[in-house]
């Protein structure tokens, strides 16, 4: 069973029909207590980081992730779900602090000399770089493939060994992560068909297996 955190993300549907049609059995829930007896968590996330940090914290949810992260069990982070496990976001001159799981600040993107009228934000598909082949998210994903995009933040890892896959737009930034039993992608699986199903179905089996 995967645990789907519902603290008011307006995706939570899409990404729950997603896991479902990657076969998982999932549990949508508002408290801690609902994530008991899960083997995988998702944590999902549309709209703004302060939003969702300050709803974490009203429902309690923060410390269980943390938590859930720190005792080896799988988590994946989606979109501002991923912004998340990082230390702060420049978004609103944020005051709020992300989960800390993650060292370094989510970042906006930026206009450059090389693209000055670069749009804000990111809409739509782009291409994956993949930085660790071996990351099990991304078996039989190949090298190049297109996920979906909505954002105009992104983290900026203070430790690079971590990054999963690379993405270009105006520079490169960090489009995924991996770091042990912590995996994170700024794309949206739920809506990049084929390829995203397949990131799905991997988690799923990930978890499945780590029971």
């Amino acid at each position: 069973m995967l645990a789907l955190l519902d603290y008011g993300a307006g995706n939570i549907r899409s990404v729950e029909k997603a896991l479902l049609a990657a076969g998982a059995d999932v549990h949508r829930t508002t408290t801690p207590e609902g994530m008991d007896g899960a083997h995988g968590l998702v944590l999902p996330g549309v709209g703004a980081f302060d939003d969702c940090m300050n709803a974490m914290e009203r429902q309690a949810l923060s410390d269980a992730v943390r938590k859930w992260i720190a005792e080896g069990r799988p988590f994946l982070g989606i979109c501002v779900g991923y912004q998340a496990l990082f230390e702060r976001s420049e978004e609103f001159n944020s005051r709020a602090l992300g989960l800390g799981v993650l060292r370094g600040p989510v970042v906006r993107f930026q206009p450059t000399a090389e693209e000055p009228h670069l749009k804000i934000p990111q809409i739509g598909w782009n291409q994956i770089e993949l930085r660790r082949p071996d990351c099990p998210l991304f078996r039989g994903i190949p090298d190049g493939s297109y996920f979906y995009f909505v954002h105009s933040y992104y983290p900026r890892p203070a430790d690079e060994t971590v990054v999963a896959t690379w993405t270009d737009y105006g520079g490169r930034f960090a489009s995924a992560v991996w770091k042990d039993n912590v995996f994170a992608t700024q794309f949206h699986p739920e809506k990049s068909q084929a390829n995203g199903l397949r990131l799905l179905k991997n988690f799923v089996d990930l978890a499945e297996d780590r029971r």
